[in-house]
């Protein structure tokens, strides 16, 4: 008895910890089932998408598609926008022809500039709140319904100024304020040359240049814009063959100021225009797009077409030579604030009415290469937009194709050396065939003469023995 006694205990505990061992062994088992139901769940969720212009590699149209894409997430610093409209600039061409300098990895969104509302806040932002209407100027992916920006490169959007007014004005204005305000501090009375005056950024800089007294403005563009600028403020619209010489005729000293976004062989007459204390500025290189494609020769060529100009001659004839980027500027060095403090300027601007952008045309995203071709195309007059919400035009009806039967020809095959014998055999038998039955054809063409003219003859005789008895009688 007393050993069963003290077994006892012993038992208890060990069938307490038994179940102590079931107990979390089920636990545990239960927990790793409903993880593994989650973990189904989170599978079976689908990943959200949006739609996107990508560019999946450098050159023509054909590297350019319009994609779905996971919808991103703002990491921090970042602000996700929901676009409502984009803007096109030549630097979106020049891009996908792989010309630009530092290129994105390609696949890769497309686009420079966006307005839209904030749909989400990274951490480590401050100054914006979900709902704000804003327009961006990212470094490429613009083009998207959802994109995540950098807070140091987004502007809250006045409530006077529309999506499509934010992205028109945002890029064009803000490079024309730098130009115009900025480096060239220009005075009452002066003259300028402005190239592709018809564009978002030329129409902008003109704006800008009639908030001050007494500017004369050589407008260059294409001659068939002419009549639709002749209301632009622009005083004397040239033609882009000959500008030099016209420019020449009308102010035979030349101009106080040339403002190039061309590049290339333009910079040469452009500086043989000017007038000593005049200056030059270099914003653009548009020369570069020749075609759809990338043409090396034609990159060269806006370069070693640039004469080079030492300090020591523009000390000696009184000239300066500048240059503006606005991509290196805010992306690689560190320009952030200036660019801000513009971006306002505009904004003020616009509210008081003293600019106003002109927008040419709206294109969906479908029809972006189509928006493309315009601009390079240099058609456009203002500044080209596009809504990602908008539907794409229309196809024309692709063409029926016929299929015409074509008629076997036999093939006609010389004989092998074996079949050569028989060959030649069987083209005897045929030509001796032939000969038996053009001499058969003779001989029954003979035979049927021959009773014919013996009939005749016996006709010829009867006749003379009828007149003979009609004699005799």
């Amino acid at each position: 008895m007393p050993e069963n006694t003290e077994a006892a205990p012993e038992t208890q505990k060990a069938v307490g910890e038994e179940n102590g061992h079931a107990e979390e062994q089920s636990t545990e088992e239960t927990n790793g089932v409903e993880k593994k139901e989650d973990s189904l769940k989170e599978k079976e969720e689908p990943v959200k998408e949006m739609k996107a212009v990508v560019l999946l590699s450098f050159g023509g149209y054909k590297g350019v598609k319009i994609m779905k894409k996971p919808e991103p997430t703002p990491q921090n610093g970042e602000v996700l926008i929901r676009v409502k409209a984009c803007g096109l600039n030549f630097q979106d061409l020049i891009t996908r022809l792989g010309a630009i300098d530092s290129p994105p990895k390609t696949p890769s969104v497309m686009g420079f500039e966006c307005a839209g509302e904030i749909e989400a806040i990274g951490e480590e932002v401050e100054g914006f709140e979900v709902g704000d209407r804003v327009v961006a100027l990212p470094e490429f992916k613009a083009w998207a319904e959802l994109c995540t920006v950098p807070a140091k490169f987004v502007y809250k959007l006045p409530s006077e100024i529309s999506y499509n007014d934010a992205a028109a004005i945002s890029m064009n204005f803000v490079v024309a304020y730098i130009i115009v305000n900025e480096l060239l501090s220009l005075k009452p009375g002066k003259s300028v040359l402005l190239h592709s005056a018809a564009g978002g950024v030329g129409l902008a800089i003109v704006q800008l240049l009639r908030t001050i007294e007494g500017i004369t403005i050589f407008g260059v563009c294409s001659k068939g814009k002419h009549e639709e600028l002749a209301d632009a403020g622009i005083d004397h619209l040239i033609d882009r063959a000959d500008y030099v010489n016209e420019i020449r005729k009308i102010s035979p000293e030349g101009v106080d100021v040339v403002l190039d976004c061309m590049c290339g062989e333009d910079c040469n007459r452009g500086y043989g225009l000017l007038k000593p204390m005049g200056k030059y500025l270099l914003y653009g290189s548009a020369n570069v797009v020749t075609g759809e494609t990338k043409s090396f020769f034609s990159v060269a060529r806006s370069w070693w077409q640039v004469d080079k100009v030492s300090p020591i001659k523009l000390f000696d004839e009184n000239k300066s030579f500048s240059g503006f980027n606005l991509r290196h500027l805010m992306y690689q060095q560190n320009g952030a604030d200036y660019v801000r403090s513009a971006m306002n300027e505009v904004f003020k601007m616009f509210i008081d009415g003293k600019i106003k952008p002109k927008i040419d045309s709206t294109w969906a995203f479908e029809d972006v290469c189509d928006a493309m071709q315009k601009m390079h195309d240099r058609k456009n007059i203002g500044k080209i937009l596009l809504d990602p919400a908008q539907e794409p035009k229309p196809k024309p009806p692709t063409p029926v194709k016929v299929k015409v039967k074509k008629e076997k020809k036999e093939k006609v095959t010389s004989p092998t050396k074996e079949e050569a014998p028989k060959a030649e055999e069987a083209v005897a038998e045929e030509n001796g065939k032939a000969e038996e039955n053009g001499k058969a054809e003779e001989n029954g063409k003979a035979e049927e003469e021959k009773p014919a003219a013996e009939n005749g003859t016996d006709k010829v005789e009867e006749v003379k023995v009828a007149e003979e008895v009609k004699a005799a009688a």
